[in-house]
């Protein structure tokens, strides 16, 4: 839900590349200065941004984590008494990370075990909190339904949502199917909510 429009850091450049890479050939298939090559620098300059490898994968997965729960927690603010403008725009926001960061995805369910566990546990702390904002919106929208099944469901649409790295290979998305693929995945995540009540 990123809204910069100023071009990106040395910094966050070296991190999509490394995400790019990692996503396609796994951590340990990927060198420094492969890296360092995707963004024009040695792999040994790398050095200046990171300590290493490690963190660049922890600041990957927890910074993508504490950029959903961000994000999900301003949507929150600006729809106090919406419930169902929340919930939609809790969809939308997923959506877009789910469309614009693949490789985050594949990197998340490949190499979550190979952060320190520290950062382990503050990603999951981190999607525990992200989660709950749906479970509450869910409720408040449902309010007949469980709390078991509320949660049940938002992991299932995340679950949904999450797919789309098996959407196209390589990383990117057939050609003009960004706007069709958004609105089917939409439709599919509201479709999912709705069944919860008969």
């Amino acid at each position: 839900m990123s809204t910069r429009t100023d071009a990106p850091t040395r910094r966050e450049q070296i991190l999509r590349e490394a995400a790019r890479l990692f996503a396609e050939r796994g951590f340990h298939g990927v060198g420094v200065d492969e890296i360092g090559a995707a963004v024009g620098i040695s792999g040994p300059g790398l050095y200046r941004h990171f300590a290493g490898k490690e963190a660049m994968l922890a600041e990957l997965l927890v910074g993508i984590s504490e950029r959903l729960l961000s994000g999900g927690r301003i949507r929150v603010a600006e729809t106090p008494d919406d419930p169902e403008a929340l919930l939609a725009s809790l969809i939308d926001g997923h959506i877009d990370f789910a469309l614009d960061d693949r490789p985050l995805i594949t990197l998340h369910d490949r190499e979550l075990d190979r952060l320190r566990e520290s950062d382990r546990k503050l990603v999951r702390q981190l999607q525990r909190q992200y989660a709950e904002l749906w479970v509450t919106a869910v409720r408040e929208l449902h309010p007949e339904v469980p709390e078991a099944d509320a949660r049940a469901a938002v992991h299932a649409v995340f679950g949904l949502l999450n797919s789309t790295p098996h959407l196209g290979s390589r990383g990117s998305l057939p050609p003009g199917s960004r706007t069709r693929t958004e609105t089917l995945l939409r439709r599919l995540a509201h479709g999912a909510f709705a069944s919860l009540t008969p």
